[in-house]
């Protein structure tokens, strides 16, 4: 584990741009705000999302109070690869995580069992992390500009509309983050549904 610093139907899919729109100064940019301990609004497959970077425990509690969020709920981690999000879980068969795997990259977010080590700032007070292989090009591109996951958050207060744009981010989190990644989202008119491996079910977090 990373130590801390300061099946998928067409119908599911997300409509993404064919061209993402982030000019190289820009994703520069959300790289050190994310790595210096900031935080970023960018557009993912549904809503705008929230994101810090997951090992600077400073960023994640600014986030959560940004949105009011209790730390039990845990965060959704993203990334451009699994890989990126293996040192976060524990060791699962390969054969076990074939369903996860098929489904990404793509808009579905599984929960796993965390590692022994996992902060609890990450998943709250569960023995599972909710992580996702995003194929948003933009989402994608930030994760794999950074070398890691991202926490992933829908830009609003808990329990309200998220943000599907630019304006709508700003009237709902104001000056609170540090940077917005313009772009569009995939266009699914709901967050990514969340399984759990083992059993099946979907929920949110």
């Amino acid at each position: 584990m990373p130590k801390a610093s300061s099946t998928r139907t067409p119908s599911s899919r997300p409509i993404l741009p064919a061209k993402p729109v982030i000019h190289p100064w820009r994703l520069r940019l959300a790289v050190r705000t994310v790595l210096g301990g900031g935080l970023i609004a960018y557009p993912t497959e549904s809503v705008f999302g929230l994101g810090c970077d997951p090992l600077n425990p400073l960023a994640v509690f600014r986030l959560l109070a940004l949105k009011k969020r209790s730390a039990d709920k845990g965060l959704i981690l993203i990334s451009d690869s699994f890989e990126r999000l293996r040192p976060y879980l524990a060791q699962i068969p390969q054969t076990r995580l074939k369903p996860a795997l098929d489904s990404w990259p793509g808009p579905v977010t599984w929960l796993l069992p965390a590692a022994a080590d996992l902060p609890v700032w990450i998943r709250g007070k569960h023995s599972t992390v909710a992580v996702r292989v995003t194929d948003h090009p933009v989402a994608a591109a930030l994760s794999r500009a950074c070398g890691r996951p991202l926490i992933s958050t829908s830009a609003n207060l808990s329990s309200r509309p998220p943000a599907r744009n630019t304006l709508q981010v700003h009237s709902r989190c104001g000056n609170a983050i540090d940077l917005i990644l313009h772009g569009e989202t995939g266009g699914l008119k709901r967050p990514t549904p969340i399984r759990d491996l083992f059993s099946g079910r979907i929920s949110r977090r």
